[in-house]
């Protein structure tokens, strides 16, 4: 079976994908659409920004993604703009004509990434919301001419598009069966149901899923792996659900973390900050809650905060479901418990009780769009002055994201005094054995992690701490 998308509102077929081929080397090299640039190939500069549109009801909803580590089945039934979309006869539209007056472009390479990311937020729920920092902090300019680009965009309001005719065309694409296809011996698969996706799992154990490629991207771009059968999992409805309760959240694994971003601040505040700062937007329009736990990574900015917080995660299969606690998911490095034939089907995290004292941090060498460093996480219950409870949980200190025993005892039955929480700290440097890398040394990390801790204790005594955490860490 053939990819078909809508490109400016026109039909695009593909015969004979190959299933790990992103969208950036098709547009260059197939459709000579040379403004969308290679800049890292993977999803970390916003070079190659383009917009993909799904259908919601009658209207298309568009989302800045990045097209370096967009495979083409991934575009298949969804509609696509590209910088050359925005002005097809020439005639700048009013955000680039705005550029062009603010000298908004320096070298002009990254550009046309900014004018996809801006252009998402003037025409749809790509970061429409949010400031326009926070939209543009997946773009980077190498020639620091950010101040004239948020000029622009400061002064650029809502643009109005005509999507009806696409609309309508994108229905007709979504009356097709699900998409698959094979490439040589490679094979892929789009299941559009979480039965069919356990049936494929079930024959297919093999088979690596794709929720946003986001992290698989890179093992194609920068590892130029080979996959030889891909389950994408975009157009499983099931997996895209958000159910919010007095008790808590549930969230589909297929839930991208900016449709979630709400909900979690809804949470708890340092939760939705956490969320805000995983990636850059394009990121955060493409990769999931539940591929951000499936892959297990240690550094993964999502479970240290969900397991301090009591999360559990169900796995779906042919055989039926297991729910367990997050924290008993992630086994060691690159092991999770998660059979060959089993997905992960949905997260749910309870609703904290109002009285607890949460802190949710992550450090990183740059603030945003970027990797922790060391991801921690306090949840804490206190009555009369007692700490009845705790649940500490730190990401980048281990092979897996884990709790913290040895800290968490020595605060659990203490008095909540700067005496108990700086011998929790020191406890603390007995859970972990670091080790040292790119992003901060062993000792660097025991440090932050310990002073994260003590962060919290002056935060909670109305002590002013700032955003980046240092004035905890050095006083």
């Amino acid at each position: 079976m053939s990819v078909q998308f809508l490109l400016d509102g026109d039909l695009v077929e593909i015969a004979d994908v190959d299933p790990t081929a992103t969208l950036l080397d098709h547009l260059r090299y197939r459709m000579c659409r040379t403004g969308t640039k290679e800049g890292c190939a993977e999803g970390d500069c916003g070079a190659c920004t383009v917009l993909v549109g799904d259908l919601d009801g009658d209207a298309i909803v568009w989302r800045a993604v990045n097209a370096c580590i967009l495979f083409l089945p991934m575009l298949d039934g969804r509609a696509l703009l590209t910088v050359e979309s925005l002005a097809p006869a020439g005639a700048l539209n009013p955000l680039q004509a705005c550029m062009a007056a603010n000298g908004s472009s320096q070298c002009g390479f990254c550009t046309p990434g900014f004018v996809m990311s801006l252009y998402g937020r003037c025409v749809g729920a790509s970061g429409h919301d949010l400031p326009v920092a926070d939209v543009l902090a997946g773009n980077l300019c190498r020639c620091t001419g950010y101040g004239p680009i948020l000029a622009a965009a400061n002064s650029t309001g809502p643009l109005e598009r005509d999507d009806t005719a696409t609309a309508v065309a994108l229905k007709a694409l979504r009356e097709r069966p699900a998409a698959s296809g094979q490439h040589g011996d490679r094979r892929w698969f789009a299941p559009r149901s979480g039965a069919d996706l356990a049936d494929l799992l079930a024959d297919h154990p093999d088979a690596r899923m794709v929720a946003g490629a986001t992290d698989v991207g890179l093992w194609v771009t920068k590892g130029l792996r080979s996959i030889d059968t891909l389950i994408f999992l975009g157009e499983v409805t099931e997996l895209q659900t958000i159910e919010e309760s007095p008790a808590g959240v549930r969230l589909g694994a297929g839930v991208r973390y900016a449709d979630a971003h709400a909900a979690f601040a809804r949470l708890h505040p340092d939760l939705g900050e956490l969320i805000r700062r995983i990636g850059g937007l394009q990121v955060r329009n493409a990769g999931t809650v539940g591929g951000n736990i499936a892959n297990g990574s240690p550094i993964g900015d999502g479970p240290p905060a969900f397991i301090a917080l009591g999360a559990e995660l169900t796995l779906c299969s042919r055989d039926g479901r297991r729910t367990m606690a997050l924290e008993d998911y992630f086994l060691d490095y690159g092991k999770q418990d998660r059979r060959p034939w089993e997905f992960v089907e949905s997260l749910w995290i309870p609703r904290p009780d109002p009285q607890a004292i949460i802190h949710i941090a992550k450090l990183s060498r740059r603030f945003d769009s970027d990797i922790s460093a060391v991801c921690g996480a306090f949840h804490l219950a206190v009555a009369d002055g007692i700490v009845t409870g705790a649940r500490v949980a730190f990401g980048g200190l281990a092979a897996t994201p884990r709790r913290a025993p040895m800290c968490e005892a020595a605060l659990t039955g203490q008095p909540f005094t700067l005496a108990t929480v700086e011998k929790a700290a020191d406890a603390l440097r007995a859970d972990y054995a670091p080790l040292s890398d790119v992003r901060g040394s062993a000792a660097y990390r025991l440090d932050a992690a310990a002073n994260l801790l003590l962060r919290l204790w002056h935060r909670e005594q109305g002590q002013a701490v700032s955003v980046l955490g240092l004035e905890a860490v050095h006083g």
